[in-house]
Order: structure tokens, then sequence, then C-alpha cells
């Protein structure tokens, strides 16, 4: 069995998003389906992961939805690309460290297609940039694993809305910034998605 690639080009609404995610794990894991890579575009939504903390949350006022994989704040919306996956790791190695950095090394080599260098943190999960001298966010990684079938996934900041971030503190993260794919000076991101499936499946197939 391989991996199912799938492509939304309108966005999805995120707890219909998570709905066939669960559904799929389920069938990934009786062997009823092949593996996903979904990559796809939310309208704007706060997601608070099951590490979150409400003292994380700068606008009070803001709805927020809370969501079963690993991590805490974050926001997404139009211009942020989401990389759902559903991999079963019974098939695999049974090993999280190495998933996380598997995915942390895909996420580069899409950056390094645009000519941004990037680098992942060890006390921060995600992946980060250099600008001035400061370490900026620019993918966030969250996932959860059931019955050894891992599934959510990561999101880039392609040219979305950084504004949004201001309202809450981002994975928890207080004196780092976060910046995108275009503020980097990265172009021709028309050609994200092609680029996306392309790394990934070089890293898991």
């Amino acid at each position: 069995m391989g991996i199912e690639v799938k492509i939304s080009n309108k966005a999805v609404d995120y707890l219909r998003a998570i709905q066939i995610l669960e559904q799929r794990v389920n069938d990934v894991f009786v062997g009823k389906k092949d593996e996903l890579v979904w990559v796809l575009e939310h309208k704007p939504i706060f997601t608070a992961g099951t590490s979150s903390s409400e003292k994380d949350l700068i606008d009070k006022k803001i709805k927020v939805i809370k969501t079963n994989r690993g991590g805490k704040h974050t926001c997404h919306g139009p211009g942020q690309k989401i990389v759902y996956f559903v991999l079963n790791l019974n098939r695999r190695k049974k090993n999280i460290r190495d998933l996380i950095e598997k995915i942390e090394k895909c996420i580069i080599n899409i950056l390094k297609e645009y000519k941004i260098e990037s680098h992942p943190d060890r006390k921060n999960i995600g992946i980060w940039v250099y600008d001035k001298n400061e370490s900026k966010k620019i993918a966030a990684i969250g996932i959860r694993v059931r019955k050894w079938v891992a599934y959510h996934g990561f999101s880039i900041n392609i040219h979305n809305d950084l504004s949004q971030y201001k309202k809450i503190v981002p994975c928890g993260i207080k004196d780092k910034g976060v910046t995108s794919m275009k503020e980097k000076g990265g172009e021709n991101l028309d050609k994200i998605n092609e680029i996306i499936v392309k790394k990934f499946l070089n890293s898991f197939l």
C-alpha cells in the first residue's frame, strides 16, 4: 500500500478535516485504506493542542477550538498551507523522535527550494529561520499517535496574515516571533503544493 495524495484548492472546514483524519486513522490501522498526505488551507481559526494553557490567550474574546494534536495554541488561515498526514508506524519505525526528525527535514527541504535556510530547535518544536539575528518560526508541527498510527501534521506560513498571531502566544513561546515564506523572499509560491507533496513523498516513500 502506498500514500494517497490529496490537494484541496478550496478552504476546508477545520472540524470536518479532523473528522476525515480520525476515520482515516481507523481505516489505515485495519489495512482498509492507504496512508495519506493532504495539503489544504483553513478559514481563519485558532486551535489549542493537548498541552495548551489559558494564559497563552492574549485576546480573550477569540473562539478557540480544542484539538487532540500535540502542542499549544496556534492559528490557521488563508495563505498558510496545512499538511495533514496519516502514517502507519506499525509498518515503519515505531519511533516518534525519528518521525519528527523526518518531518523537520521534509520542511527544511521544502524551504530550500525557495532558497530559504531554516533549522529545527530542540527546545521549541517547529522550523525556524534567522531574521536580523532573531529566530522566527516559519512552520509548526503537531502530531498525535493512536495505535501507532501517526496523524495531524504540520503547517507552513506562505503569505498568511501574521498579525493574527498577536492574539495568542504562538505555541506558548513568548520571546520569539513568526514569519512567512513571502516575508523571507520566497517567490513563485503558486507551485508550493506540488513541492510540498514531492518532498513529503521523498521523505516517507
